[in-house]
């Protein structure tokens, strides 16, 4: 009986271990996606103070999520796709954003601004971010050219 009491407690441990691994990690993903101001300080936060391409990607259409897959490291999406390499940066949206979103009610063009530094030398840099609705969820869709 005392050996059969241990079975059942070993086999419990096992499944309560297994069906812990088999949950989603949130921690790699952008989970506040309701607001598209918010995902895009999100998307570069992940990317730049976080160093985390994974989760950046969670909020991307998937033609973009693949191609930041790509690269990998987050300082070569950095360089690549975004011509910036900050060591630590803070980011900001252009409040003007929200005018241009409840014009056109499924898409956003948002302006994002750069306050950082990359070798103990201060840059200060914009990008603007076109950016979709699905399902009452917002994904960064692509970056679009410099406005300036």
């Amino acid at each position: 009986m005392h050996y059969l009491k241990n079975v059942l407690l070993a086999l419990l441990i096992c499944s309560i271990t297994l069906l812990t691994a088999c949950g989603e990690d949130n921690s790699q993903r952008i989970t506040t996606v309701d607001n598209p101001e918010t995902v895009a300080i999100a998307f570069f936060d992940a990317l730049y103070n976080e160093k985390n391409v994974e989760k950046a990607a969670s909020v991307c259409s998937p033609k973009l999520a693949r191609l930041i897959l790509h690269y990998r490291a987050p300082g070569a999406v950095a360089r690549h796709l975004f011509n910036m390499s900050y060591d630590n940066v803070e980011i900001s949206p252009d409040s003007s954003g929200v005018k241009i979103r409840e014009q056109f009610k499924g898409t956003a063009n948002i302006t994002v601004y750069f306050d950082g530094y990359y070798q103990d030398n201060r840059l200060k840099d914009v990008k603007r971010l076109a950016i979709i609705q699905r399902d009452g969820k917002w994904f960064i869709d692509k970056v679009l050219k410099d406005p300036f």
